[in-house]
């Protein structure tokens, strides 16, 4: 389902070009972001990459991670990829068993090859765990955040 609203956040509404522009990054290296898998575009059927706001603020965090805190792009995605997904979209251990993201150290969630049942369905776009890099808190904050959560639930 194409989305259209511009209130949705991961509405596909910028091309290549203007997603550089509004993020201060190369057009080349927002391509390498793809092909990395640290953000995930919706292609129009005639392959046309659009950006959403989300993919707009995950840019932005992963410039600066790389800009201001030292990272590469390996440990960008290093860190992608120990986000505990299933914390963020509760899975019971069953499914979590049946999923490479939960023991890989490499691959963020949504790249990962094999998926439990509860995300093969899923548009990895529209999930919290790749809208979650919106905030661009560190790590620790959002394990933090999600752990006070599910304490008051």
């Amino acid at each position: 389902m194409e989305k259209n609203s511009i209130d949705d956040p991961t509405a596909p509404l910028y091309p290549l070009r203007v997603a550089a522009e509004l993020t201060g990054t190369s057009v080349y290296a927002l391509r390498q972001y793809v092909d990395l898998g640290l953000i995930i575009p919706y292609k129009t059927p005639t392959n046309r990459r659009l950006y959403s706001k989300v993919d707009i603020q995950r840019i932005k965090c992963i410039r600066k991670n790389l800009d201001n805190q030292g990272l590469n792009v390996a440990g960008i995605k290093a860190l992608l990829a120990s986000v505990p997904c299933w914390l963020i979209k509760p899975c019971p251990m069953e499914d979590r068993e049946q999923c490479d993201a939960y023991t890989s150290l490499t691959e963020p969630c949504w790249q990962v090859t094999v998926k439990g049942p509860t995300c093969q369905e899923i548009d990895c776009r529209e999930c919290d765990v790749y809208k979650l890099q919106e905030e661009c808190s560190d790590l620790k904050s959002i394990i933090k955040k999600i752990t006070l959560n599910q304490g008051s639930q």
